[in-house]
């Protein structure tokens, strides 16, 4: 049983390995074909337009200053929308497609942008 039991769990895990990629490669794919900058190859102090999927939305509350975060992903790595002042922005919420301009900056878990323009993308844009 121990046996069987391992194979399925190896047969399981490389079943969700290969869907994770699949969906990270089809997030590269459509960022590519916007033509934006590639998330993971952005450095702190530029200038970038980036678009994938928003993976979270958070909120946090900075000595009283509310503070909407949400977690963009486009197959090459994630970057956090920071939008200052801000308790929740209609339209934006887990698994939407965006597009979003700004500077980058150092943050503490990843690369931020602050404030940044954004366009919720519709399907198949």
């Amino acid at each position: 049983m121990s046996v069987l039991s391992a194979r399925l769990k190896r047969l399981v895990q490389s079943l969700r390995t290969s869907r994770e990629h699949l969906e990270a490669e089809d997030e590269e794919r459509s960022a590519s074909r916007r033509g934006t900058d590639p998330i993971g190859a952005l450095a702190s102090r530029q200038r970038a337009r980036v678009s994938g999927v928003l993976q979270a939305v958070t909120y946090r509350s900075s000595q009283d200053k509310p503070i909407l975060v949400g977690q963009l992903y486009d197959g090459t790595g994630s970057i956090d929308l920071v939008w200052w002042g801000r308790r929740r922005i209609a339209g934006i919420k887990p698994g939407i497609h965006l597009l979003a301009e700004g500077r980058v900056a150092d943050g503490t878990h990843r690369l931020q942008i602050h404030n940044p323009a954004y366009q919720l993308l519709g399907p198949g844009q």
